[in-house]
């Protein structure tokens, strides 16, 4: 027993410092809605399953003025324009990202974002991970540029 669980804590160790990485992502060095379109029918129709790694930019057309705390930590809310009417929710982990206090993004700003796509149902989905860390699961780091400034 006692085997097990050291070795149980020297592969979770050997994870943590990188030795395994994560799936290797990659992301479009500049802004690429017209993928992240693609990304999201693909998803909508089942033709593909998992999260997407995504970099978009556009127009902020909605702000969520109130973070909330969850298991992850504290999270801020924006919704981006995409282009063609489409928009999706972007979520910041404030914990993970050196930024101003909340909210720090407004109505009309220009922004650009590397995150996860992730596609749970019509209503439930967003990316995520826009912030530099990563984790076990995702290897890509994130970012939000806002008007200029950028935040990871």
């Amino acid at each position: 027993m006692r085997l097990r669980v050291y070795l149980a804590g020297a592969v979770a160790a050997i994870c943590m410092a990188g030795a395994f990485p994560a799936s290797a992502q990659t992301v479009s060095p500049s802004c690429d809605n017209n993928g992240f379109l693609s990304a999201q029918q693909a998803a909508e129709s089942g033709q593909v399953r998992g999260d997407q790694p995504v970099h978009i930019c556009g127009k902020v057309v909605s702000v969520a003025h109130r973070a909330r705390k969850t298991r992850s930590g504290v999270h801020g809310y924006f919704y981006v324009s995409t282009g063609s009417g489409v928009s999706i929710r972007i979520v910041t982990n404030l914990d993970e990202m050196n930024t101003p206090p909340w909210p720090w993004v407004e109505k009309g700003d220009q922004v650009d974002v590397v995150g996860r796509y992730y596609y749970d149902s019509p209503r439930r989905q967003g990316i995520d991970w826009t912030h530099k860390g990563t984790g076990s699961r995702w290897g890509l780091p994130g970012y939000v540029i806002v008007n200029g400034t950028k935040y990871e």
